[in-house]
């Protein structure tokens, strides 16, 4: 039997520890416990090479390839395969300028897919209205779709040209407002003056007008606290965000961040914690990592996607720890990366140190991008991650 965590504060007044728990699957006091953990195994679900779509220039038959952001809703799960689109639009090889997003059973059957223009990087899923929101383009030529529950397509338009000169990369649903991270900023100039480059987009859908209207949700130079070195815990810092990639929402029973919005700055090594644009939290990593996910209950699965197989994969427990923080680390993505880092793999986070321990997983090689957490019997995990 699992039993809940009790919060223990500091003079800053921040949760960094504390556990009441008792039964086989207890874990330690958030210690990103790699070695003690249940055994995981990981078996490919979804298929690439088994899906085809149409060329959307020549109309020829091909697989689908470069399994990006996935979600869920109401049991089924969605991924996004890129096909080779560049990260500005820019058409494949081959000519095609669409992505193919792809609705599946956790088992792995097909129930339905869309094409859309654009390399689709950000998808999450709108519990209030059954929508599934999509970005593409994360570098810039940006825009913004949603497929409705009848399996109608909206595309948007953002209503100016986004002031961060980037494009638009993850997108989750925050107290009922649609969050997006300022992906890749400055690529189309320098910045604005002071504060500089948004890091977080609101965005307003008008189905009326296909007009996404955004606001600036908080900087990559806004005013946050330290949180994870002991000795200046809640000290001021000033943000400096070069890379505002993945995002999502954390369940309300995380220990620490419960309830916060979540956006991680790949390439610098950084997760910036929020409960509201003027209270932000950074905590600096030991590695960088793209998708985060926590598990909602001691039963069910990670979906993780897996673009160097063009699979998704699913990687089972003999039970979760709902304290636990799963991470895909991507080695190369940092920005001190050397010529010979490592591939992607499934990590451990410590969240209060900041610290990664690898995950050790059998059966197949994961190389994980994404990741959603799916609980036993469909139940949906309210934190919807992709990239």
């Amino acid at each position: 039997m699992l039993t809940g965590r009790a919060k223990i504060f500091t003079a800053a007044g921040v949760a960094v520890a504390g556990l009441t728990a008792a039964g086989t699957f207890a874990a330690p006091a958030m210690a990103a416990p790699a070695q003690s953990y249940p055994a995981f195994t990981a078996k490919q679900v979804l298929y690439g090479a088994n899906l085809k779509h149409a060329n959307s220039k020549t109309g020829a038959r091909e697989t689908l390839t470069g399994p990006g952001g996935i979600t869920q809703y109401n049991g089924n799960l969605y991924t996004a395969f890129q096909n080779g689109v560049g990260l500005q639009g820019q058409a494949s090889s081959s000519g095609n300028r669409d992505s193919t997003i792809v609705e599946f059973t956790p088992g792995g059957s097909v129930l339905a897919q869309w094409d859309i223009a654009g390399r689709c990087d950000g998808l999450t899923a709108d519990s209030a209205t059954g929508e599934i929101i999509a970005t593409v383009n994360k570098d810039e030529n940006s825009s913004i779709y949603s497929i409705e529950p009848g399996g109608g397509i909206v595309h948007y338009a953002y209503n100016e040209s986004l002031p961060h000169k980037g494009g638009s990369g993850s997108v989750s649903i925050y107290k009922g407002t649609v969050l997006v991270s300022a992906s890749a900023p400055g690529t189309a100039g320098a910045a604005a003056p002071r504060p500089g480059y948004p890091a977080v987009y609101s965005v307003t859908l008008n189905q009326n007008t296909k007009v996404a209207t955004v606001k600036p949700y908080f900087y990559d130079e806004s005013a946050a606290m330290i949180a994870n070195d002991p000795g200046n815990l809640g000290a001021g810092v000033k943000l400096a965000l070069t890379d505002p990639a993945a995002d999502g929402v954390v369940p309300s029973g995380v220990p620490r961040w419960g309830g916060d919005f979540l956006l991680t700055s790949q390439s610098d090594k950084v997760q910036v914690y929020s409960s509201g644009p003027g209270s932000l939290w950074e905590l600096k990593l030991s590695q960088a990592v793209a998708g985060t996910v926590f598990p909602t209950s001691a039963f069910g699965s990670l979906y993780v996607t897996d673009p160097a197989s063009d699979t998704v994969d699913v990687v089972k427990s003999q039970a979760f720890w709902t304290d636990s923080t799963f991470v895909a680390v991507t080695p190369c993505a940092a920005k001190n990366a050397s010529s010979s880092c490592a591939a992607n793999y499934l990590g451990l986070l410590n969240q209060v140190s900041g610290q990664i321990s690898a995950v050790t997983v059998t059966g197949a090689n994961l190389q994980p991008q994404s990741m959603t957490f799916l609980s036993t019997g469909g139940q949906p995990s309210i934190l919807p991650l992709r990239l």
